[in-house]
């Protein structure tokens, strides 16, 4: 009798961390596919680098508090800054310099379908980087997904939604948050906690795009209102922070499904630009999503194999 009720324990506790794990799964592609919306959302009243610039401030200085202050995590020493440094380049200063840049010629809707398709572009990016064989599900995935955002960008084109610039930007932005994974992965962090990394990352970043605030900026297009501080707020807090520690626990409890998570994204992004910025939803959203989805389905089922 005692043996039964340890395995019904057991299937408990199984059965509480999976429903854990579907509730993370779900919230965090929720956040992360707002992202696009809550950028277009702080455009209207301030320049891109501005919001990039309080974003990263408010998310950077919060993660380093609770890490070296509420927790009591060490401080980076020595190589460990340099590593920080490039990983903030490429993944805050590059990658989401760029994106802010793209979102005011892209809809908000492209925008999550374009971060989406980051898997493929790690999957060949790695390939390339370290010499590995490309097989050809790598390039169908990537031609799927290529086509898919193409081809729910046809009426984007068509209605202003999108421009051709920001469509080129957006994808050289996905490069760089690939080139930034791909280089975290590879880096001996010596045992640094990753909310100091993420923390100290994000500032970091910042302060390398503070050379591109200052030639650009302009003070009677900064308009520091409700909207501007709803979109930082939310970019900053329930984004930077929320969604990337969601991930982090994704990725711990299990890393092949938690790559599945991404698959809501464009769903989400989309279906939140249509209720919020009233962005149309067409055939060819609908279409371009599929094809998108079924270019991450296949890279995702290649790693797992």
């Amino acid at each position: 009798m005692s043996e039964i009720i340890k395995v019904k324990s057991l299937l408990s506790r199984v059965e509480v961390k999976e429903w854990k794990s579907v509730f993370a799964g779900i919230v965090f592609a929720f956040l992360w596919s707002s992202a696009s919306t809550a950028t277009k959302i702080g455009l209207v009243s301030a320049q891109p680098f501005v919001i990039s610039i309080f974003r990263f401030l408010i998310a950077g200085s919060i993660m380093l508090f609770v890490s070296h202050i509420v927790l009591g995590n060490r401080m980076p020493v020595k190589r460990e800054w340099i590593q920080i440094s490039i990983y903030g380049f490429l993944n805050i200063t590059f990658y989401l310099g760029l994106y802010v840049i793209a979102m005011q010629q892209v809809s908000a809707g492209l925008g999550s379908l374009a971060v989406a398709t980051n898997p493929v572009f790690i999957a060949m990016m790695s390939a390339f980087w370290f010499s590995h064989r490309i097989k050809f599900k790598n390039i169908l995935s990537l031609l799927l997904c290529f086509m898919g955002v193409v081809m729910a960008a046809y009426p984007l084109l068509q209605n202003s939604y999108a421009t051709p610039f920001g469509i080129i930007v957006l994808l050289i932005s996905m490069i760089a948050y690939s080139l930034g994974t791909i280089y975290y992965s590879r880096v001996n962090w010596n045992g640094l906690n990753i909310l100091t990394i993420n923390g100290w990352q994000t500032i970091l970043g910042g302060v390398f795009l503070l050379p591109a605030l200052c030639a650009t900026y302009e003070s009677d297009k900064n308009n520091f209102d409700t909207s501007f501080w709803t979109s930082v707020c939310w970019l900053a807090i329930p984004v930077s922070i929320g969604a990337v520690q969601l991930w982090l626990y994704l990725l711990k409890s299990n890393p092949i499904k938690a790559s599945y998570w991404l698959f809501l994204c464009p769903i989400f992004g989309f279906l939140i630009a249509h209720f919020i910025m009233k962005e149309p939803i067409t055939f060819y959203t609908v279409f371009g999503v599929i094809l998108v989805i079924s270019g991450l389905y296949i890279v995702q089922k290649k790693s797992k194999s």
